[in-house]
């Protein structure tokens, strides 16, 4: 679970309280969709949320698994 919220920290830097305006979380929006990253907006942001939240999570818990794999939780 903290590998996991690191992870969003880490994707929404600069961008914390609007992450669909996050450089990083627009383009992988783009390359998953395949609609524009500077046409996203929030209700396309919370629209793949709700239509792929399964999948998101396991993306999330994957990231932490390899991080932990990477050995970068015992730095």
């Amino acid at each position: 679970m903290l590998g996991t919220l690191q992870f969003i920290w880490r994707a929404t830097r600069g961008s914390r309280l609007r992450p669909w305006r996050s450089p990083y979380l627009r383009w992988r929006f783009e390359t998953y969709t395949g609609q524009k990253a500077d046409t996203v907006q929030l209700s396309d942001f919370l629209r793949l949320i709700g239509r792929e939240w399964r999948q998101l999570l396991h993306f999330l818990r994957w990231t932490s698994e390899m991080k932990e794999y990477s050995g970068e939780s015992r730095k």
